[in-house]
């Protein structure tokens, strides 16, 4: 059973991402760590001290002592590797302010707590450390959602939820802001998965460990027609592929420091906008009398 604190059957996790970890490295989760390193090139800022926070074994840590980081620690989430700590995202046993850099990427969203992981994460990082992370977003395979759906409701009257949901843009920046993050930003990238075969975007799913962990799924296997005719309903372009959305939500915050930049107070403007416009300054009473006219002029009464 499942409620609203936990959403998320954590022990059928740490199965799939120990399966998972005997299939090898799946090409989504390379692409989610090729965006992250892209957002980490753009930051004109030297990093010594970093932690990787993965699911399955990949080459982000090679990538970021190419990239000149001094100390990679790279933690193992639910499934033992070796050179790395194996750890729970939900419970991390580092020390506070030990890094200076994390990263997580395409890890987050089977979280049970999310704000506390982020907190956790936060507390770990130096002043003026920085967090990347990114997750699916909302609307990440919502083709493949509502053919599951479909094809179960027509075969047995019912449906059972087999695709986790996804938060959207809005929360990602609300998570930050209440994990404590300064400067927090969040944004959407959406990428196309395209398959000749159906069935290869489910054997992809499952080397990433990413099949239901949902604690309200079904606990008996879908029957395979039913599943036949979800993949077959699923759209298809003009070259007859099967195309499948994957909105990547990247999240990035700073902890809190002295040193950074701040908004400043309401009236501490030295600089009228009106003088940098170079216009007349008028009151709400006075702007909402101005009309325009003919030739693009306007009219104030």
């Amino acid at each position: 059973m499942s409620d609203s604190r936990h959403p998320f059957d954590r022990a059928q996790l740490r199965r799939a991402r120990a399966r998972a970890g005997r299939l090898g490295d799946p090409g989504l989760a390379a692409a989610a760590e090729e965006r992250l390193l892209d957002r980490l090139d753009d930051v004109r800022r030297r990093f010594s001290r970093a932690l990787v926070l993965a699911p399955r074994p990949g080459a982000l840590h090679r990538a970021l002592a190419a990239r000149g980081v001094g100390f990679v620690a790279e933690a193992a989430l639910d499934a033992p590797r070796a050179g790395a700590t194996l750890v729970d995202e939900e419970f991390l046993p580092f020390a506070a302010a030990s890094v200076d850099l994390v990263l997580a990427p395409f890890c987050l969203h089977w979280t049970n707590d999310l704000p506390g992981a982020l907190a956790q994460l936060r507390r770990v990082l130096v002043p003026d450390g920085l967090f990347l992370a990114n997750l699916p977003g909302l609307g990440t395979l919502g083709a493949l959602r509502q053919a599951l759906i479909a094809a179960e409701l027509a075969a047995t009257g019912g449906a059972h939820p087999r695709v986790s949901p996804f938060a959207g843009l809005a929360d990602g920046a609300g998570l930050l802001q209440r994990a404590g993050f300064a400067l927090p930003v969040a944004d959407l990238d959406r990428l196309t998965l395209a398959y000749a075969d159906p069935w290869r975007l489910l054997a992809e799913l499952r080397a990433a460990g990413e099949t239901n962990a949902l604690a309200a799924r079904s606990r008996r296997f879908l029957r395979r027609g039913v599943l036949f005719e979800a993949l077959a309903a699923l759209p298809r372009g003009a070259d007859g592929r099967v195309a499948i959305a994957v909105e990547l939500l990247t999240l990035s915050g700073w902890a809190p420091a002295a040193t950074q930049q701040r908004p400043l107070l309401p009236g501490s403007a030295a600089t009228r906008l009106a003088d940098a416009l170079g216009t007349a300054e008028r009151t709400a009473g006075e702007a909402a009398s101005c009309r325009p006219e003919a030739g693009g002029s306007t009219r104030c009464d």
